[in-house]
């Protein structure tokens, strides 16, 4: 396998710098530990973009610490999430514009998860294909704290396989190593893992698991992996007891473990959860808990207390119904898109009477609320209505 030299003069190109920016600006986000917001970085752009291609060039350029919060899970835990400040939001942007095709030509048709031109629907439709092939069991697998149990010396050597910059291969390593700052903790070290938040760690993680992809392929598995999710397609129980068993002994040599409450062996008749979808032998649905989140984000954005016109509670609804329904809208759900937007009437019903009110539905009816700008999800299946 070929190795790619002299690569870190394409990292502090000044035209890779701005492209870098746009895109972390694009994402916009919070301030890092030293307070600078998207904002005031932008002020003094040219200067900030200068002092990063100086470092780089001099191979002086020192990650400062992430700033370690939670973020709530579906399952009542707490997800930590990493915050880069933004001048090294840039560098690692930076850093994947110009690694992230050398290791994109490499990863395997299984790998789902934040590439380019590949989506959770491919995902999706994929297990469909492979299911109408026969292959009714699944091995349902759960990765044990993945970002957090990523070891550095097997990420570096996996790296190191396509790339031998030395000022690149220090610089991937001084991301995974910046301290980490937690409230109440104060400073840390980081000696394993990659925090999620950071740019370039969705690339880091698919760089890692190719190994697994790669192991699997030759064992003649059919996978679909979406970043640490993933499920094993097989045609019986008795295959994908052996697939579990393969799949302990691949994720050992990564210094993984499967989550033993969370990994299970299902059969499509009983449905099978992915990426917010429970898919069945002949069709699919979103999650019970994804329509719940859909009713809560709801609920937050209509509560009657709002200090706000029904007109911009409309404007703030709209993203969200238009988001969740083109996820989901390849799903069978003509008969949920049709009652959860009559549900959501009833929520701005009840928000321009400050009362739920079965009269209010003669009071404020239907085209009255789509002449506010009101969007449907039924409206996403069919254009026409």
């Amino acid at each position: 396998m070929k190795k790619i030299h002299s690569l870190i003069d394409k990292v502090w190109n000044w035209k890779n710098l701005n492209e870098a920016w746009k895109k972390v600006k694009k994402n916009n986000g919070v301030a890092g530990i030293d307070k600078v917001t998207i904002d005031e970085f932008e002020r003094n752009l040219e200067q900030n973009l200068n002092e990063i291609q100086r470092l780089l060039r001099q191979d002086r350029y020192v990650p400062m610490p992430v700033n370690r919060i939670y973020i709530p899970k579906s399952d009542g835990k707490q997800r930590p999430l990493g915050i880069p400040i933004i001048r090294d939001r840039v560098v690692q942007q930076a850093l994947k514009n110009v690694i992230e095709p050398i290791f994109e030509a490499e990863f395997l048709d299984s790998s789902y998860g934040y590439r380019a031109e590949r989506s959770a629907k491919q995902a999706i439709e994929q297990i469909e294909a492979v299911r109408d092939e026969g292959h009714e069991w699944v091995l349902d697998a759960d990765i044990k704290a993945f970002f957090d149990m990523v070891n550095h010396e097997i990420l570096m050597d996996a790296v190191a396989e396509r790339i031998s910059d030395g000022r690149v291969l220090r610089l991937i390593r001084a991301f995974l190593k910046a301290d980490i700052m937690e409230q109440g903790l104060g400073l840390r070290e980081n000696i394993i893992g990659t925090p999620q938040g950071g740019v370039i760690s969705p690339l880091l993680a698919n760089i890692y698991l190719h190994y697994f992809d790669e192991r699997m392929a030759e064992l003649g598995y059919d996978v679909v992996r979406y970043a640490d999710d993933f499920l094993v397609l097989c045609e019986n129980e008795e295959e994908a007891k052996e697939a579990n068993t393969h799949v302990k002994g691949i994720l050992d040599e990564l210094e993984l473990t499967l989550h033993p409450e969370k990994t299970k062996i299902k059969n499509f008749s009983e449905g099978v959860d992915f990426l917010g979808f429970t898919v069945y032998i002949s069709h699919k649905v979103p999650r019970k808990e994804a329509v719940k989140k859909y009713k809560d984000t709801v609920r937050r954005v209509t509560r009657r207390n709002l200090p706000i016109n029904l007109e911009m509670v409309i404007q703030r609804l709209n993203p969200v119904v238009i988001g969740w329904g083109n996820y989901f809208k390849i799903a069978n759900v003509n008969w949920l898109y049709m009652r959860l937007d009559s549900w959501t009437r009833m929520r701005l019903r009840a928000f321009k009477e400050k009362k739920k009110s079965y009269r209010s539905n003669c009071r404020i009816r239907n085209d009255f609320l789509k002449n506010l700008g009101l969007k449907s999800l039924s409206t996403l299946l069919n254009p026409e209505w």
